[in-house]
């Protein structure tokens, strides 16, 4: 009996420490209920000047043609001689107006890079600072499973805070105060469309036809399958071992990685590179006898990896599999930036529409089919690599053909140059960031003496030739001369110590201008280079 009762005070015992570490484990996770709002001051700023009347005098207004890649490197296209993918059509482009050699995204990472493409202002002026969270940690199961059981590769989680609730999360996006290039288009009488990744925000409030836009074909998240994964042998399919891999694929296309046609979703089975750039010709037929603004976002050459087997068939001396099916998909890329052209020189608009090319940020090296080299590093980091982009401008009759402008510029500018050639005027009330590249270009002007970026505390600046960069976490600072070592490989901050402390007031000074994040990051990712180590929150 005495032997009984132990046991089942051992049982008893063992039970009520599962108990324990089950309410543990399942308790769920404090919530942060704020709603964020936007800046009264602003938004009715923004409000009294959308609402002026169009008082420019210019006879024709010219159409403005967005292209923007995804995750594009600038070393995996031709245009800078890249030797594995030839994009001729995207040479072609640059051909006829400017290439800029050192053009800069104003962010490493897809939302905040859009963010402050479309506004013209530093994102972190705004708050628009991390990407907007789809989805936080209910309760601790999930977040230790997350933080020390679960392969995360090289994304760490933050530590624990109070996550925005489901009512805060609708809440995340592009701020309603901020006025899009779409926004100044539509005031001068503009036919408006977004045709791709939307990435700003997918509640009501947030919809790109909330923002400016007339017309939407595309997607709300930040990807979204090419085709539907089924047994189609035209569609080339090719999976990741990271852990992002079974998010991206899922159950397909679900939720806001569905496609829609305004607010309608669509079973949409053709290869969206291609049917992107068939809904741009379609808009542009339709708008040819009007002034157009046309903002194409693809989601190419992001992940998931898909493509036609007749762009997978260019390269078949290609034996890595993942890296001949993102080569594909730039091919797939290039053809469709092509086809938007020709449509545009077919309607007889060339001379009086001007297309900006770019990329939101730098390859993703994580993906093992690039690696942004020569530059170092890739998409989330400051290092060249992860903002140092693909960008160029045509503009028939208005930019010199075969131009090269070899100073900075930024993505921040196609704002302020849409601006200029629309004649929309801008308000008083914030700060702008960009320049007009046309009267940059025409008159040899400097864009831009420093250029700047911020995720959390892992930071950078631009100023000439010199380049600080700052770490997360760690706050280590490296200096680099990019016109004598453009790979970022010799740290110049111990014998410039100067110049250090130069682009750290710098840094401070332009921080005094910008705000707290909107909403808290949840990852933060760890780049290693030798034994130097590399922080940035996500």
């Amino acid at each position: 009996m005495a032997t009984y009762k132990k046991i089942t005070k051992i049982v008893v015992s063992i039970l009520i420490v599962l108990l324990l570490v089950a309410a543990f484990l399942f308790w769920p996770i404090n919530t942060d209920g704020t709603l964020i709002k936007p800046n009264e001051k602003l938004l009715e700023g923004k409000t009294a000047f959308l609402a002026q009347k169009d008082t420019s005098t210019s006879a024709k207004k010219p159409n403005i043609i967005i292209l923007l890649a995804d995750d594009l490197g600038k070393y995996d296209i031709s245009l800078y001689g890249g030797k594995s993918t030839p994009t001729p059509q995207i040479d072609s482009l640059a051909a006829s107006g400017v290439s800029f050699t050192e053009g800069y995204a104003s962010s490493s990472i897809c939302s905040p890079s859009r963010a402050g493409l479309i506004t013209g202002r530093y994102q972190e002026r705004f708050g628009h600072e991390y990407q907007p969270g789809d989805r936080y940690p209910k309760n601790n199961l999930e977040y230790y499973a997350f933080k020390y059981v679960m392969n995360t590769n090289n994304w760490r989680l933050n530590d624990k805070i109070n996550y925005p609730n489901d009512e805060s999360i609708k809440t995340q996006g592009l701020p309603q105060s901020e006025i899009t290039f779409a926004d100044l288009a539509k005031k001068q009488g503009y036919s408006t469309a977004i045709i791709g990744k939307w990435h700003l925000g997918h509640n009501k409030g947030f919809f790109p036809l909330d923002r400016g836009f007339d017309y939407h074909y595309g997607f709300y998240q930040a990807f979204s399958l090419f085709a539907p994964e089924d047994n189609n042998p035209d569609i080339i399919n090719h999976h990741h071992k990271d852990f992002t891999d079974k998010m991206i694929w899922g159950k397909g296309r679900v939720g806001i990685g569905q496609i829609r046609r305004d607010s309608t979703i669509i079973d949409e089975k053709k290869y969206l590179t291609e049917k992107f750039a068939e809904e741009a010709e379609a808009f542009i037929d339709k708008n040819k006898t009007k002034p157009f603004l046309l903002y194409v976002p693809f989601n190419a050459p992001h992940t998931p990896f898909q493509v036609r087997k007749k762009y997978y068939d260019r390269f078949p001396n290609v034996k890595d599999e993942n890296k001949r099916v993102y080569f594909a998909m730039i091919s797939a890329l290039d053809d469709a930036i092509g086809r938007i052209r020709a449509k545009v020189k077919k309607e007889g608009l060339e001379d009086n529409t001007l297309i900006f090319f770019a990329s939101d940020n730098g390859g993703a090296d994580y993906t093992f089919a690039t690696t942004n080299a020569p530059l170092k590093g890739g998409k989330f980091s400051h290092f060249e690599g992860g903002i140092n982009i693909p960008f160029a401008l045509s503009w028939k009759g208005k930019i010199k053909p075969n131009t090269v402008y070899k100073r900075p510029v930024s993505t921040l500018d196609i704002f302020s140059t849409i601006a200029a050639v629309t004649h929309s005027g801008l308000p008083k009330d914030r700060v702008y960031d960009g320049v007009n590249l046309v009267d940059v270009v025409n008159n040899n002007k400097e864009a831009h003496q420093n250029l700047y970026w911020r995720s959390g505390d892992a930071k950078a600046i631009r100023s000439g030739d010199w380049k600080l960069i700052v770490s997360g976490k760690t706050h280590e600072t490296w200096l680099y001369n990019l016109a004598k070592d453009k790979s970022e490989n010799i740290d110049l901050a111990a014998k410039n110590p100067s110049k250090v402390k130069e682009l750290q007031t710098a840094l401070q000074n332009w921080e005094k201008g910008l705000i707290k994040p909107l909403w808290p990051n949840l990852t933060y990712y760890e780049f290693n280079f030798g034994k130097q180590k590399y922080f940035v929150d996500l």
